[in-house]
């Protein structure tokens, strides 16, 4: 699928910087502006450098100045915002157009002269490559000047005057680190080295966030393209000698592949293959692979990590690839629970996730059901004995099976569940007793536990009798006859009752705990009461804490992140549950690929090609948190690449 954003969409610069791009390394490193090329977030970047994999991730290069001169008349093509509004720069009007598919291009017009300016990250390095294409019939006198904007800062961090640079044209070295510049420049202006101090990020002063940004500059980079022709500026953490047109046909190449291997064939599976590609990343501290949550805000979760790895690696076949990850995990396994956080230097793992364990188990079936390896079940089975061994019994975080087979968890501040929101000492969705997915999880867990044991002639007579008791009282405990749906959580408390979208997971598992008719009556009320095109609300609107919109500072939004406020990624399991009471049926196929036609438009919205994370409760229309979002995507892309829409 191939997006195109025309002067219609980039009218004037608060249109242009609606939308943001995003390019991926592989390594949790990152290239992002928005579709007018300026930052309005301090996490915008044009080389987000990941030095160590994924965790360290330093702001390199954070935009570039770009200034053309047309028979001696000056032209900027950048565009930024700062604090002294009189600073800012407006080349979004000469911007005709911008298109993304395998990399992300903008077309410039000015004076009778064409501009297009690609932009590629290469994968498994932190490099990243612009060309600069002009078309100039009429052979005017053209000189294109081009200045970085430098910070060498963890992501997230603030630049300080006092910071040192050394900057030369072909390397930049500053805060121990050091940038590779290859370019094809014919002549460098040196100034005095600059600090601009008051670039200014809307999107961060938005959200509550803190909104001032600073950068150092010093060379312009002069290309004299009079004649119709190509220049390239390559920024690297390695010396490279390579050029932008041998990383874009690389990257091509290398997208191309992953389309085949996933049987991708539409434009809609590959957009989203390709978006799922990007949570694939390395970790340098446990040397294996991992899922990275999403873009620009978050690492590796455990949690995440299982929601996100059928869509990302086991629904379009990269078996190795997810065998690596579900291995590393395993690698972790404590007292049988997963980590929801990696160590990082010489700090501990952290294991405060309830589901995570659980939605492994889950992870394993999935890839032995798609792959048929049965090895790899053989290695992988010892873990999944621990974990269900380890629940049953007890283990830490207050998590253990009661005397009616349903595991319950949590207690004081600590949040195991994915709604894990925690604001001092205010929880804003309390969920301790027996989460109603955690159940769910668990009784397929003991399911697919059993089938794999009668699989490879390990006993399972005990594991057998505890699934019919489980069942019963998963039933007996959750069903609100009332409602006709499944409680949210068993507490004893006033919000066990309350209308979630978690219960829809209880239907979509692999094995359901549910009889056919309260399947399609969870089914049925999810759709009534929580179903938005772009995802599922987490409460139902009349719920007396439903919160309408996500926004303000940190305090509001988190007491709104769950309360209320529409997230994609259970809507993928929404659709595959609709499909399970409907037996798959025509009608139901046909229903759902319409329902992803209508999401597949929030594709445009927000980050080109990617899902966000969340949206507003009530109006779902714009993007919220995070820009680009693991689950989110690969949730539909496995329902997508299962239907081949």
């Amino acid at each position: 699928m191939k997006f195109s954003y025309g002067c219609n969409d980039l009218k004037d610069k608060l249109r242009a910087e609606e939308n943001v791009f995003l390019l991926t390394n592989g390594l949790g490193g990152y290239s992002s502006l928005t579709l007018a090329n300026s930052l309005t977030r301090n996490d915008h970047a044009l080389l987000m450098a990941a030095i160590k994999a994924p965790d360290i991730r330093i702001n390199m290069v954070s935009r570039l100045d770009e200034e053309i001169i047309i028979d001696g008349k000056y032209f900027n093509l950048s565009s930024q915002k700062f604090v002294d509004y009189s600073k800012n720069v407006d080349g979004e009007k000469y911007l005709i157009n911008v298109t993304q598919e395998y990399i992300i291009a903008f077309t410039y017009l000015v004076e009778g002269i064409e501009i297009t300016k690609e932009i590629v990250l290469a994968h498994g390095e932190n490099t990243v490559g612009i060309k600069y294409s002009i078309y100039n019939p009429a052979k005017k006198t053209v000189t294109l000047h081009v200045t970085p904007y430098y910070q060498f800062v963890e992501r997230g961090s603030l630049l300080q005057t006092f910071q040192e640079f050394s900057i030369s044209d072909s390397k930049v070295e500053s805060n121990g680190m050091a940038l590779f510049i290859t370019t094809t420049a014919t002549d460098v202006l040196e100034n005095d080295l600059e600090f601009v101090r008051d670039l200014y990020f809307n999107y961060d002063a938005r959200d509550g966030r803190f909104a001032y940004g600073c950068a150092a500059k010093k060379l312009t980079y002069c290309y004299d393209i009079s004649d119709s022709t190509e220049v390239d500026l390559i920024f690297s953490t390695q010396n490279t000698n390579t050029n932008v047109t041998s990383l874009i046909k690389d990257e091509y190449y290398r997208l191309e592949k992953l389309f085949r291997i996933s049987n991708a064939t539409s434009g809609l599976a590959k957009t989203l293959v390709r978006a799922s590609d990007a949570y694939v990343v390395q970790r340098e501290s446990v040397d294996g692979l991992t899922l990275i949550a999403g873009y620009p805000f978050f690492l590796d979760w455990g949690r995440d990590t299982m929601y996100t790895i059928e869509g990302a690696c086991i629904a379009t076949n990269r078996f190795e690839q997810s065998e690596n990850i579900l291995q590393t995990f395993v690698k972790y396994l404590h007292n049988g629970i997963m980590p929801n956080l990696f160590p990082e230097g010489d700090n501990p793992p952290l294991y405060n996730t309830v589901d995570a364990s659980l939605l492994f188990i889950q992870a394993v079936y999935l890839h032995y059901k798609k792959s048929d390896d049965i090895e790899f079940v053989k290695r992988m089975y010892p873990a999944i004995v621990e974990i269900i061994d380890s629940y049953k019994n007890g283990t830490d975080f207050d998590i253990k099976m009661d005397t009616d087979g349903l595991i319950t968890a949590g207690s004081g501040l600590m949040q195991l569940t994915w709604m894990d929101v925690r604001y001092e000492n205010i929880l804003p969705t309390p969920r301790h007793g027996k989460p109603v997915e955690i159940n769910a999880y668990w009784y397929s867990g003991l399911c697919i536990l059993e089938k794999f044991g009668n699989l490879i002639g390990e006993p399972v007579a005990e594991y057998t009798a505890l699934i019919e008791t489980t069942k019963i009282n998963f039933v007996n405990k959750f069903y609100n006859a009332s409602k006709k749906c499944l409680k949210d959580v068993v507490s004893g408390n006033d919000y066990d009752n309350q209308i979630r979208c978690n219960q829809i997971w209880a239907v979509s598992v692999p094995f359901s705990p549910l009889p056919d008719h309260i399947a399609e009556e969870v089914v049925t009320c999810v759709y009534e009461k929580l179903y938005t095109p772009y995802g599922l609300r987490t409460l139902a609107v009349e719920d007396a804490e439903f919160v309408a919109e996500y926004s303000g500072n940190l305090k509001k939004r988190d007491l709104s992140y769950h309360q209320g406020t529409v997230w994609p990624f259970p809507l993928g399991s929404y659709f595959r549950a609709y499909l399970k009471v409907n037996h798959y049926s025509d009608a139901a196929v046909k229903l759902v690929t319409k329902q992803i036609d209508h999401f597949a438009d929030c594709l445009r919205e927000g980050c080109v090609g990617q899902i966000a994370e969340i949206y507003d409760g009530m109006f779902p229309a714009i993007s919220r948190g995070c820009f680009a979002q693991g689950w989110s995507v690969c949730e539909i892309l496995k329902i997508v690449l299962e239907l081949n829409i």
